[in-house]
């Protein structure tokens, strides 16, 4: 069975569609000993006749090896094409990606990026995973965005700078950029330790301030609400402030940081790995993304 061949499964299929060796030859495009030969050298590999031929033209007719021969070949056809279609919406960019997200990420760039693709190939199939603040693996994932370069075996593209901002409440201050020396001993709703620890602390202590963490919260929102509710200020990435529209709440007010401590936002994928056309394609998204948002 390792000898039958697809094309003459489907000479067969073609002459029980059509009823005759000839016509099913016209319809292929072959001579009619051609069709012949395929023919002969399925029943070859079956091991016996597969049709009838009562000569003329009359139609052939199945023998009862040709009935079975021909259910199971219509099935390895079927699957034939679907595998074709698979590979053909994999070449376009269809299948499935795995990207790993964090916060700031999940809210602005990856429902524009989702959008994207879907309305590019509906059909394709878009797995998140949720990392860790601390420094994660890329393992099978196809694309990883972070807060940072991440060391290894990886590409990676710096897609946008992202500085913090301050949140307060309306008139707390003067509209306008704000000193980070403005920080010291102001009661202060922070984020994840390590993050702060990564992008806040070190500008935060060079500019000579020490404000007072009231309370930490990894949910941006929750952050927020505590804004609103006096509580404290808030200094957020840009991203987390926009995502979360906290330029349009009438009871937050915005400003820039001088001089603005800056994060990277940057995504990754395996340097040796075959990436697929999905792949490729949200690369390409995200960079057009970035752009628009650096723009905003």
């Amino acid at each position: 069975m390792v000898d039958v061949e697809l094309r003459h499964l489907v000479a067969m299929a073609t002459i029980v569609d059509e009823g005759t060796f000839g016509r099913a030859a016209g319809r292929l495009g072959y001579t009619q000993s051609t069709i012949s030969q395929q023919v002969a050298a399925l029943e070859r590999s079956v091991g016996g006749a597969l049709f009838e031929r009562p000569g003329g033209p009359r139609p052939v007719r199945l023998t009862p090896l040709g009935t079975v021969v021909l259910e199971q070949g219509r099935e390895l056809l079927a699957k034939a094409q679907a595998l074709s279609d698979a590979v053909d919406r994999f070449k376009a960019g269809g299948g499935r990606i795995d990207i790993g997200t964090f916060q700031s990420v999940s809210h602005l760039i990856l429902p524009a990026l989702i959008g994207r693709l879907r309305a590019e190939q509906p059909d394709c199939e878009i797995k998140l995973a949720d990392m860790p603040a601390e420094v994660p693996e890329i393992g099978d994932l196809d694309l990883l965005f972070y807060d940072r370069p991440i060391e290894g075996d990886l590409e990676q593209l710096r897609l946008i700078d992202d500085p913090y901002l301050l949140v307060t409440q309306p008139g707390d201050l003067p509209d306008g950029p704000v000193a980070l020396a403005a920080l010291d001993g102001r009661p202060i709703v922070g984020c994840h330790e390590a993050c702060d620890q990564v992008w806040m602390g070190p500008a935060i202590a060079e500019a000579g301030a020490r404000p007072e963490i009231v309370f930490r919260t990894p949910g941006n929102e929750t952050i927020l609400s505590m804004v609103r509710a006096g509580l404290g200020w808030a200094v957020l990435p840009r991203l987390a402030v926009y995502g979360a529209d906290a330029r349009a709440d009438a009871r937050l007010a915005v400003h820039a940081l001088e001089p603005a401590p800056t994060r990277g936002i940057y995504l990754h994928w395996p340097a040796s790995r075959t990436q697929s056309p999905l792949a490729k394609r949200a690369i390409e998204l995200a960079r057009e993304i970035a752009v628009e948002i650096s723009a905003s």
